[in-house]
Formats: C-alpha cells, sequence, structure tokens
C-alpha cells in the first residue's frame, strides 16, 4: 500500500517532471520560420529548442498547392529543487489528483494447480471500491467451494493488487488453459490465442505467458501490461498482442538555424490616425554589424536501432550532414558550424546561399550629378530620382523622395517614401514588393505585392500577389491592374465616365504577358505565311506554265522558300509555347478576388481568370469573386496577406 506520505512524493515528482518540459505546436511557410516562431511562443531562445515535424511544408508553385511547417518544439528546463511547504505538497497532490481520470476498482480470480487465489486493485479517482459482494460472486463464477472468507475479506481491505490463495483446488490438469503463441512474419508482432480451461483446468498466469514468450524465443518488447491484462481477464479464442518489436528512428538531417528573418511574407502593416501607412518605420532592410552570428547549423543526430522480438538488430539510420549556406562577405567560425559577417551591411538569403551585401547611399537626387546607378548590393538615396535616370540593384532600393519618369530595377523590395509621378513613362520593377504612397501614371512590375497608401491613377500595374491600397485616399483610378490573387482597395473607379479601370486578377500576370505577346507571334505568323503562299503560289504556277522563271523571279521564289521555313519555324515555336503557358494557367487553382471596402462606380472592368465582368452599377464595401463560372459580387474581404501580418516582422528572402 502507499501511504499518502509516498503520494505526496509521487505527485512532487511528476509536477517537476511535467514542468521541466514546456512544449507549444507551431508553424510557418518554411522550417527556419516555424522554430523561430516557437521559440518567441515559448520566450526563450533557438538554441533551448527542440523539436519534432508533425507535418512538412511545401512552397507549391505560384501560390497553389502551398502548405505550411507544422512543428512541436519543447523547452527542457532544469528542475530547481526546492522545499516545499505542507500547504504546497497538498495543493500540489490536489492538483495531480483532479488529473486522475476516474476508474473503479475490481477482483481477479485465479486458478491454480495448488489453489485458486485472488487479487484485488483499488480504485482510481472517485471511482468505486469493490465490496464482498462482488468477489464472492467472482468466486461463484468460477463453482469454487470451502473459501477462506476472512482472507477474502483482508484482500477486499488491503486491495494491494497481489494474488493471495483462498481456497483449495481440485485440479485436473488434462483440462489446463493452452494457449498458441504467434509471431509474425516481421517478427515485429506476437500474438497469443487462448483456449480457456476446462473443468477443474487450472489458469494461465504472468509466469506462464513469460514461459510461452521465451519458448517462443520473444526476448524483446513484451507488453507487460498487457500480459497482466491478459492473466487477470483472458481474452479467449481470439488474437491478443503480448509483445512488439520497436522499429528503427532514423536520426534528424542537419539544419540551418538562421538569427535573421528569411520570409518576407511576414508583413506588419501600422496604418495610423491620419489614414496613411508610415513606410519611414518600415525598417524592412536587416542590417548587421561586422562579426555578428547571423546562422548555425545544427548538427544531424545518430539513429536508434530498432530490435525485433526475437532480438535481432534493425539499423537505423544516422541524420545526413549539410553544407554551410556561405555567400559572400560571410566567414565561418571557430566552431565550425556558425556563420559571421564580414563586414556591416544587409544580410540576405540568396539562391540558398547567406550573403552580406553594402549599402549604397546616395546623399541628396540621382541627377547628372550622380548619374545611373548600377549596385551589386542595396541603394538608399535620401532625395529624389528624377527624369531619365535609371537606378538598378542587386539588393532593394529605398528612395526617401519622389521618383519621376525614371527606370527603377530592384532584384529585392522598393520601397518609396513619397511616391511615383511616371508622366505615362518609365518603368518600376521590383523581384519581390514594391512600397510607395502613391503611383501615378507609372508603369510597374512586381514578384509579390504591391502597396500604395494614397491610391493608384493611371497605371499600368502587374503583380504575381497582390496589389493593396490602403490609407484615406487609397483610390484606384485608371490603368490596368493585374494580380494573381487579389486587388484590393477603398475605391475603384470613379464618378465620371473618364479612363478605364480594369482589375484583373486569377492568374499569373508574367504568363498572361507572354500568351499575349505569343498569340501576337502568333497571328503576325499566319498572316505572313498566308500571303507568302499566295506569292509562292504564283511564282510556282508560273514557272509551270513556261517551264522555268526569270533568274530574278527564281531568286524571290527561294526567298520566299527560305521566310516561308523560318516564319514556320516560329510559328511553332509560339504555339508550342501557347500550349505550354495555357496548360500551366489551367492548373493553377488561385482563387482571385477584387475588393473595395467603401465603393465600386459603374465602368470598372472585373476580369477573373477568363470572366470578364463590367460593373453597370454602383456598389458598396464588395469583393468580387469567380463562382461557377460567373464573377459573384459577395460581402467585403479584407486583405488576405495585409490582414493577418504587419510591418515589424517583414524582411528580405
Amino acid at each position: 500500500m502507499i501511504d499518502f506520505v509516498q503520494l505526496q512524493e509521487i505527485v512532487k515528482q511528476h509536477l517537476e517532471n511535467d514542468r521541466a518540459v514546456r512544449s507549444v505546436d507551431a508553424s510557418g511557410p518554411t522550417l527556419e520560420a516555424a522554430v523561430n516562431e516557437a521559440a518567441t511562443l515559448l520566450d526563450t531562445s533557438i538554441r533551448r529548442l527542440e523539436y519534432e515535424i508533425l507535418e512538412r511544408g511545401s512552397a507549391g508553385f505560384m501560390g497553389a498547392g502551398k502548405k505550411d511547417w507544422v512543428i512541436r518544439a519543447y523547452e527542457r528546463i532544469s528542475v530547481k529543487k526546492k522545499k516545499k511547504s505542507h500547504e504546497e505538497l497538498l495543493e500540489e497532490a490536489d492538483e495531480y489528483m483532479a488529473a486522475i481520470p476516474d476508474k473503479d476498482g475490481d477482483a481477479f480470480v485465479q486458478c491454480q494447480p495448488d489453489g485458486v487465489y485472488m487479487k484485488v486493485i483499488p480504485p482510481v479517482g472517485n471511482g468505486r471500491r469493490v465490496y464482498s459482494a462482488y468477489a464472492m460472486q467472482e468466486l461463484h463464477h468460477r463453482n469454487i467451494e470451502d473459501i477462506d472468507h476472512d482472507m477474502v475479506e483482508r484482500i477486499i481491505n488491503e486491495a494491494d493488487g497481489v494474488y493471495i490463495k483462498v481456497a483449495e483446488f481440485k485440479h485436473s490438469p488434462v483440462n489446463d488453459s493452452t494457449a498458441v503463441v504467434e509471431v509474425d512474419d516481421a517478427e515485429m508482432k506476437v500474438y497469443v490465442t487462448v483456449v480457456p480451461p476446462g473443468e477443474g483446468g487450472a489458469d494461465l498466469n504472468v509466469d506462464s505467458y513469460k514461459s510461452l514468450m521465451v519458448q517462443n524465443r520473444v526476448y524483446h518488447g513484451v507488453i507487460e501490461e498487457a500480459l497482466v491484462r491478459q492473466s487477470d481477464k483472458p481474452v479467449y479464442r481470439e488474437k491478443v498482442e503480448l509483445a512488439e518489436g520497436s522499429k528503427p528512428v532514423n536520426g534528424r538531417d542537419a539544419f540551418i538555424q538562421y538569427n535573421f528573418e528569411t520570409d518576407q511574407t511576414k508583413i506588419r502593416l501600422k496604418e495610423g490616425t491620419n489614414g496613411r501607412v508610415n513606410f519611414k518605420e518600415l525598417n524592412i532592410i536587416q542590417n548587421v554589424v561586422q562579426n555578428q552570428v547571423l546562422a548555425r547549423k545544427i548538427p544531424p543526430e545518430e539513429g536508434v536501432d530498432g530490435k525485433t522480438v526475437t532480438g535481432r538488430i534493425l539499423p537505423s539510420r544516422s541524420g545526413s550532414d549539410i553544407p554551410l549556406p556561405i555567400g559572400l562577405n560571410v566567414h565561418v567560425g571557430d566552431d565550425g558550424e556558425s556563420i559571421l559577417s564580414d563586414i556591416n551591411g544587409q544580410v540576405i538569403l540568396a539562391g540558398g546561399k547567406i550573403n552580406v551585401e553594402p549599402i549604397l547611399s546616395i546623399e541628396g537626387d540621382v541627377n547628372l550629378k550622380t548619374g545611373n546607378i548600377i549596385f551589386l548590393g542595396t541603394v538608399v538615396i535620401s532625395g529624389n530620382v528624377e527624369d531619365g535616370f535609371s537606378v538598378k540593384a542587386a539588393g532593394n532600393i529605398e528612395v526617401k523622395g519622389t521618383v519621376s519618369k525614371a527606370e527603377l530595377d530592384a532584384e529585392g523590395d522598393i520601397i518609396i517614401y513619397q511616391g511615383i509621378n511616371g508622366k505615362s513613362g518609365g518603368k518600376i520593377r521590383a523581384g519581390r514588393s514594391l512600397w510607395s504612397r502613391f503611383i501615378e501614371n507609372a508603369n510597374v512590375e512586381v514578384g509579390n505585392m504591391v502597396v500604395v497608401s494614397d491610391g493608384i491613377i493611371n497605371s499600368n500595374i502587374d503583380a504575381i500577389k497582390s496589389i493593396v491600397c490602403m490609407g484615406k485616399r487609397a483610390n484606384i483610378m485608371g490603368g490596368r491592374l493585374r494580380a494573381g490573387e487579389e486587388i484590393n482597395a477603398k475605391v475603384l473607379g470613379n464618378s465620371t465616365s473618364g479612363t478605364e479601370t480594369i482589375c484583373e486578377v486569377g492568374y499569373d500576370p508574367h504568363s498572361k504577358i507572354e500568351l499575349e505577346r505569343l498569340q501576337t507571334i502568333r497571328y503576325s505568323s499566319e498572316d505572313q505565311l498566308d500571303s507568302l503562299k499566295l506569292d509562292m503560289q504564283t511564282l510556282i504556277n508560273t514557272k509551270k506554265q513556261r517551264k522555268s522563271l526569270p533568274e530574278d523571279k527564281e531568286a524571290y521564289l527561294q526567298e520566299l522558300m527560305e521566310r516561308r521555313q523560318i516564319l514556320t519555324a516560329d510559328l511553332n515555336k509560339a504555339l508550342e509555347g501557347i500550349q505550354k503557358i495555357q496548360e500551366y494557367m489551367n492548373q493553377i487553382t488561385i482563387r482571385g478576388k477584387v475588393s473595395a471596402s467603401t465603393k465600386v462606380w459603374p465602368g470598372v472592368k472585373i476580369v477573373i481568370r477568363d470572366v470578364r465582368e463590367d460593373v453597370r452599377t454602383e456598389y458598396k464595401a464588395v469583393t468580387f469573386i469567380l463562382e461557377n463560372g460567373l464573377v459573384r459580387v459577395t460581402k467585403y474581404e479584407e486583405p488576405d496577406e495585409l490582414a493577418k501580418k504587419g510591418l515589424d516582422g517583414y524582411s528580405s528572402n
């Protein structure tokens, strides 16, 4: 029996063990993002984490099929031994007992060659104890006579879970219970099928089952609880699992633990009281200093071998090692596993390698004084970019002023604090996202999203993911806007019948542009071939009639034949490209939506995938979606990405 003091100590130990392990489930678009989120939730450093992968993520394709990584992370904290008061121990005992499920006590009877034995187990929690009537009933079911009633009462009162003899038994060995042991082909499972005893036959006890295991060369994985359960309340003529081999556990592969944000989709926008988004507080460039630790490789783990029930070893696979992702301006630390920065600059993850790129700062405007700028890093311009100049950067471009009729080309993000007035010319291209106060009369192409606070006017904008206007004057008026997932603004169109506003979503804009280009080549080639064939046929007919052609006509015919060959090749190439793009676009499962939080004016043209809808009436706070091949009007939906995330966690990827 366990007295109260022992129970207190058991409870105390369980609680200390439980509190020593804290765990959370975390998710993210990358494994590193999920680990970082787990560290944040546990309020600890990544170095103190251990985790297991619950679901492997997938980047998908063009946003389709994207799936987050899901992990369960643990933080192990050393338990500090501290002497607790009597009241604290009682309180912990109450907490522990409250967590234990209620279970009634029970009585078991076994007939053995030397007598009849009984065992009683106590109740758990608020379960009911075993009474004498129930225990006696179990004995009578087995036709047991000459029972030691005093001993039965003692066993019931003590309920210590030990078999004690309570009666004599006239044993008939030929009627003993028997069992057949079966080991599966893989030697990973052991089953027993038991035949009940006959009149005067003895039951199989725990020792009997263990003996059967040894006789059948079962040395590993015996399930003790199953043996006891089958001994106490045997299941007859059915297979019961009594042993299970242990499968090998492969070691975890090495991975890189990044100390900077690698996922650019973690964006947290904050709108001020005036309705504007203050891009001066974006802080999207991740600056690092010399010798700062940027990442660390977590070494691979050794595997744990498995074992069959017969003791045969099942070898495991140890985790695979990986090279350090060393890029530009970084070096390996003395420990051989950490990556440090060589210089002060901006850290980015590009092509799977860690690079630190220096930042080029332009004090003032980009004009005749500076000339055009080409830089393999990030460019920060404190002034404006004037008409006719270009800025090209392998990293980000940050402009504190305005951008006029100029060309900006960045592999990363473009941030323009004032805005863009392209004057119907110039070109803005960002490999990732564009952030600007306003965009007017400009041509924009981005690889992720466009975010504007004061509106878009008469501009052509292509974004792989989304175009979002936030703020009091977040209107889209005029121009052609194309986005893969969504276009969202306060107002779409205007009250007058001026310039046309076209909003297209639900496909990859780059593929659509390429499709239109190839279609143009196709139609042009087909028209030229038709005209060329007529000219050739005329010359061929003349040659048949006259048996020959003048030298200049013959040369012209050969020229036409060569041109036909070139045009046919161009046409076939265009048709092949058209087919591939159409097949790809048919596989895209992007939902696509166009939303206006306040108003949509008549005249706006909505295109979702290949379905077009001309707005003929005024709408308020609506979202247009594609449903059953038709453009439907639904309740306004907040921007998917921006509603969930803001700028504090935004960084290059």
